[in-house]
């Protein structure tokens, strides 16, 4: 008898050690927004249509990353790719200058790589990591230019197709995406059938400690049954826009989805900040886990600092 009860505490002991997995690191310590109060939304003229309408026709988010091109700024690259207990197995540090000052250059200041980060043919391990370099990394792609073709999953192969659908989830969150299976209209969370799943509120805060903001938060109900809640795949958007100009200066997404075909679980977050009166990235986060068939499943986080940001010379 005590073998047995000693046999089913260890039993429990494993179980429980097993699902608490170790913490993933998370390497944002970056502070920039702190709040101030909560804003009265009820009876007011400028409510949440306000604040939804400007994300959906909102079009200088976008624009930001373009604007890099004008400029001369350090970039330092922080990405971390993690084993099945989120243990670190595997890091990238690159600091970066990005020379406008005449023709383009990027120069290597730092490029360190330590643990499984490529495959044997030179490629990256992760097919996350080869979508951070195309998103935040290749700024001066044609491929940003806002009436560029996009590409059908023809001739550029599935990975251009599923790029494309990246930028307009980044860029554009609350419009379909065409071309995913189950999830394609998940992601239109402002019609009015998906509206009632939702909470609405934002409130008055203070960005990198003097611009006036509002931080707009859409978040699933708690109140909704688990079921209804595994259904919905973006759990929050919060926008952070200027007072002044109602520029959307700072994205945070929390989206998290399972089905037959993949599993994923992101939280990404960008922000902006003005210089020469251009709008332009300071910092990206993201962190996340992909798991999909006939492929490794992907765990991976990064930091992203973009700093010293000088008017360059035209082309």
């Amino acid at each position: 008898m005590k073998k047995t009860i000693l046999l089913l505490v260890f039993s429990i002991f494993c179980f429980i050690a097993k699902s608490q997995e170790i913490p993933r690191f998370n390497p944002d310590t970056i502070r920039t927004i702190q709040l101030d109060s909560v804003v009265n939304i009820i009876g007011k003229k400028f409510g949440i249509e306000t604040f939804i309408q400007a994300i959906i026709n909102d079009t200088s988010f976008y624009q930001a990353f373009r604007n890099m091109k004008k400029y001369s700024f350090i970039a330092e690259n922080r990405i971390y790719t993690y084993d099945k207990k989120n243990k670190v197995d595997g890091k990238v540090y690159r600091k970066i200058r990005h020379n406008n000052d005449g023709p383009y250059k990027m120069e290597y200041l730092v490029k360190e790589d330590n643990g499984k980060i490529y495959k044997k043919n030179g490629k990256y391990q992760l097919y996350t990591v080869e979508m951070f370099d195309y998103i935040f990394m290749n700024a001066y792609n044609t491929d940003f230019v806002p009436n560029a073709p996009a590409s059908d999953g023809k001739g550029g192969g599935s990975n251009e197709s599923y790029k494309d659908k990246l930028k307009t989830l980044i860029f554009n969150p609350g419009r379909p995406i065409k071309g995913l299976p189950f999830i394609g209209n998940k992601t239109q969370i402002f019609t009015a059938n998906m509206r009632q799943y939702y909470d609405y509120s934002f409130y008055s805060a203070t960005y990198l400690d003097s611009i006036p903001v509002y931080r707009f938060k859409v978040a699933v109900k708690p109140e909704l049954s688990d079921w209804t809640k595994d259904g919905l795949m973006i759990k929050e958007l919060v926008t952070i826009f200027d007072k002044r100009t109602f520029e959307i200066l700072g994205r945070y997404v929390d989206m998290k989805y399972s089905n037959m075909l993949f599993d994923f679980d992101v939280q990404m977050n960008i922000e902006m900040s003005y210089f020469e009166g251009d709008k332009l990235p300071t910092k990206i986060t993201y962190q996340g886990n992909w798991d999909y068939p006939l492929k490794k499943e992907e765990r991976a986080s990064f930091l992203v600092v973009h700093k010293d940001y000088k008017l360059g010379k035209s082309k």
